[in-house]
């Protein structure tokens, strides 16, 4: 019986330990993924530990999670997300990524949001070469944006506030 408690309790503290640094970890990973859809003008993201801004938002009301890429011209999505977010693949076209090119389909978002923005009629891609769930927020949407980095803080305004 000694040895099945000792079990028990290994097995628990296991438990606990990883519910600690699984937190932590999701933490450094995501320091953004508490981020709402709220008014305002102003919204501070933290880069994560690989250096990227990742955080949470919507496409026509469906959550999805952005990465932002000011390399990107428009706003890409992976295409095997595009008809759970209402989205219609249009005109083929070629786009030049950091694999190479890649012929993506043209799209139109009608409503896009993220913490206090929420931007109507964004011209966007269809990635068939994107196999995660990342969309890609590219100028198409930062445009509409003023942006300002310091340090592993990024603070976009609306043009304008």
């Amino acid at each position: 019986m000694g040895r099945g408690m000792a079990w028990v309790a290994s097995l628990l503290l296991l438990g606990l330990l990883y519910l600690f640094f699984e937190g932590s970890l999701q933490a450094r990973d995501h320091p953004n993924r508490q981020l709402q859809i709220a008014p305002g003008t102003e919204l501070t993201l933290k880069r994560n530990r690989a250096g990227h801004y990742v955080f949470p938002g919507t496409i026509n009301g469906e959550a999805v999670t952005f990465l932002l890429d000011t390399g990107a011209t428009l706003v890409s999505v992976p295409a095997h997300l595009g008809s759970g977010l209402g989205l219609k693949a249009g005109a083929p076209m070629p786009a030049i990524t950091a694999n190479g090119t890649v012929m993506t389909r043209a799209t139109r978002i009608d409503t896009l949001a993220f913490g206090p923005f929420e931007i109507a009629g964004v011209h966007a891609s269809l990635n068939p070469g994107m196999g995660g769930d990342q969309v890609l927020l590219g100028m198409s949407v930062l445009k509409h944006l003023e942006f300002t980095q310091r340090g592993d803080t990024l603070i976009l305004r609306a043009l304008g506030s």
